[in-house]
């Protein structure tokens, strides 16, 4: 009988092992996070007149998100943050939207915007409230928090550089990013968390000829070893993505992967905001790491609707990103996403033999 028990064991094994997240690679979990999530509610005397002037425009973006640092408390491990360059500081201390209603809550009181570095913030003039005004805020407190909890799961940040290409002679209302923003870009990023706590494409091609070539070869590193760290993405396909990647081909020495195509040598990541889109699936299952969207524009949370979670789950993207990890406080809804138990992560049902309930 003992020799039947330890061979069933035996057997067994290698499936439990699969199963166990701390023994697979990061591109075979799955994790909820949010959007914009960094964003605080625009204040009701500036929203009442935007609303008056389009009501369609503002419902669109009728939300807000707790403390960035709570959400990862709560299990969240994606975020996304919008980042501005102000090399001088003060382009964006005094937003046109303060002058348009009366009866405001004070507005950086600190005079972070007037300090030069990035800034972090949705849209200026209007919805331009966020619970960490310059980049280096709150990168510093992620570090800490990370260091306070170093066996957290890793944590997917995706970064949209705002703002437009630079072109000579063109005037524009924010600054231009440039070469030279996203090189300093990258030692900020490195310097306020530690490299120690990011997880950068060279950490993944290791010694495969190109990053993506190791992306198909499953070299993404272990959870157990991603643990405490950080993984940074950034969200353009056009001119800023091939601004960032020149000069560092399977992105060599960069901090932050990039939206490539299949087939690039910097393909290992990308957005797929349609979570129904049907290249999903193959792509997951190839090796690259997917972001897609449960909601968008408030427009599933208003009427319950949640078959874009659904597809997401079941696309086996492993970046589910939404507004509403808790149930909406501007509008009447029941609407709000997780998996099964109010989890944010779990193994990827794709690449388990019975996947998990939603």
């Amino acid at each position: 009988m003992k020799t039947i028990v330890s061979l069933v064991l035996a057997l067994a094994l290698p499936f439990l092992k699969s199963e166990d997240p701390d023994n697979l690679p990061i591109n075979k979990i799955q994790v909820i996070g949010s959007h914009n999530s960094y964003k605080e509610a625009i204040d009701p005397a500036l929203f009442n007149v935007f609303q008056k002037k389009d009501s369609v425009a503002s419902s669109k973006i009728d939300y807000e998100h707790i403390a960035i640092i709570d959400q990862l408390n709560m299990g969240l491990r994606n975020l996304e943050i919008d980042i501005y360059p102000d090399e001088k500081g003060g382009r964006y201390a005094h937003p046109k939207g303060l002058d348009l209603a009366p009866g405001q809550k004070v507005y950086d009181p600190e005079g972070k915007m007037k300090q030069p570095g990035f800034k972090i913030l949705h849209v200026p003039d209007l919805d331009f409230r966020s619970h960490y005004l310059t980049l280096n805020e709150c990168l510093e407190d992620l570090r800490k928090w990370s260091e306070a909890h170093p066996d957290h799961t890793p944590v997917f940040i995706t970064l949209e550089a705002k703002g437009n290409v630079s072109k000579s002679g063109e005037a524009a209302s924010s600054e231009s990013f440039t070469e030279k923003h996203f090189d300093e870009l990258d030692k900020v990023l490195t310097e306020k968390l530690g490299k120690n706590h990011i997880i950068m494409p060279d950490n993944v091609r290791g010694k495969y000829e190109t990053l993506e070539s190791a992306v198909l070869a499953n070299n993404w590193p272990l959870l157990k070893n991603a643990k405490g760290k950080f993984l940074f993405l950034l969200d353009d396909k056009a001119a800023k993505r091939d601004m960032y990647v020149a000069g560092h081909p399977s992105l060599k020495g960069r901090a932050m992967f990039v939206c490539a195509d299949p087939g690039t040598p910097e393909a290992a990541m990308t957005i797929r905001n349609n979570p129904k889109d049907t290249e999903i699936k193959d792509l997951v299952k190839k090796g690259y790491i997917i972001r897609t969207r449960a909601d968008s524009d408030t427009r599933e949370a208003r009427i319950n609707d949640t078959s874009s979670f659904e597809a997401a789950c079941n696309s086996g993207a492993q970046i589910i990103t939404t507004d509403y990890y808790l149930k909406s406080t501007h509008f009447k809804s029941d609407y709000s996403v997780s998996f099964d138990g109010k989890k944010y992560f779990r193994v990827n049902p794709l690449f388990m033999a019975a996947a998990p309930g939603k």
